[in-house]
């Protein structure tokens, strides 16, 4: 299972750990993913999604799953949100 979040695309970072003597190792910052059960309105539908905390606070912040993919660039999402994101596009406009 890949540490990318599903919704916004976050990836592990890398950086380093500077000690006193300013001597630098490698490491990483991982994102802050969470297993989570998102409801879209317009479907009527859940969807298990695993996405960074961060993302949690935008969806709740926009209104909700439909109103955050509305929003969401296409090169972010991944297929399955890509996916979710088309049949909600198509349920709109029916």
């Amino acid at each position: 299972m890949s540490r990318e979040c599903e919704l916004t695309g976050t990836k592990p970072m890398v950086g380093h750990i500077v000690s006193h003597s300013n001597i630098k190792t490698k490491r990483r910052y991982l994102p802050n993913l969470v297993q989570v059960t998102l409801h879209s309105e317009t479907l009527g539908q859940d969807f298990k999604m695993r996405i960074a905390a961060k993302a949690l606070r935008s969806v709740d912040k926009l209104g909700g799953l439909d109103a955050f993919l509305a929003k969401a660039k296409e090169d972010a999402l991944s297929a399955k949100a890509l996916k979710i994101k088309r049949d909600i596009a198509k349920k709109a406009a029916a």
